[in-house]
């Protein structure tokens, strides 16, 4: 038994990295890409937001953690941390450095439902929490956007840029 809780302590100990590492990569990046650091504000602003909102459903919902640690397990701030960075990478830089991102961020999530820290319903709104304050925030680098669409019963997205 004391190996398999070795196991876990490793798989929540490599997503507690990823964590931090995905948005400080993307932090890195507006460094050393962008001269006016625009990109750096946005993603400041996205990940605080995010963070904030999660915090407050934390405050609000106060729902039990599968592991019974505390009351903090909805919505996971894991899931829209990283959510956050890696669609700010995405609209920002494309997609050829956001599906890495995004792998990261995906294993993030599972590596907190695999830990006992979270359900999969905490790290989906996480997720959505983060992508979402991304999207809001971000202003593309390349001049393409995409855009989350709903109203009137319909939800999609928009792509939109100049070829």
């Amino acid at each position: 038994m004391t190996h398999f809780a070795h196991a876990d302590t490793r798989l929540e100990k490599s997503g507690d990295l990823l964590h931090l590492l995905i948005p400080a990569s993307a932090f890195g990046a507006t460094l050393m890409v962008e001269e006016d650091y625009q990109g750096s504000w946005q993603l400041i602003q996205s990940g605080v937001v995010s963070r904030l909102v999660v915090e407050g459903l934390k405050y609000g919902i106060d729902k039990q953690r599968p592991d019974g640690s505390d009351s903090d397990s909805f919505p996971s701030g894991h899931a829209a941390d990283t959510f956050a960075a890696a669609t700010f990478v995405q609209q920002r830089y494309g997609w050829k450095w956001a599906i890495p991102a995004y792998i990261g961020a995906t294993y993030v999530s599972y590596t907190r439902v695999a830990s006992d820290k979270h359900y999969v319903e905490d790290v989906l709104a996480g997720a959505a929490i983060g992508i979402l304050s991304g999207l809001y925030f971000t202003e593309p680098y390349k001049g393409i956007t995409v855009t989350p669409i709903a109203g009137g019963g319909s939800y999609g997205i928009a792509i939109s840029g100049r070829f």
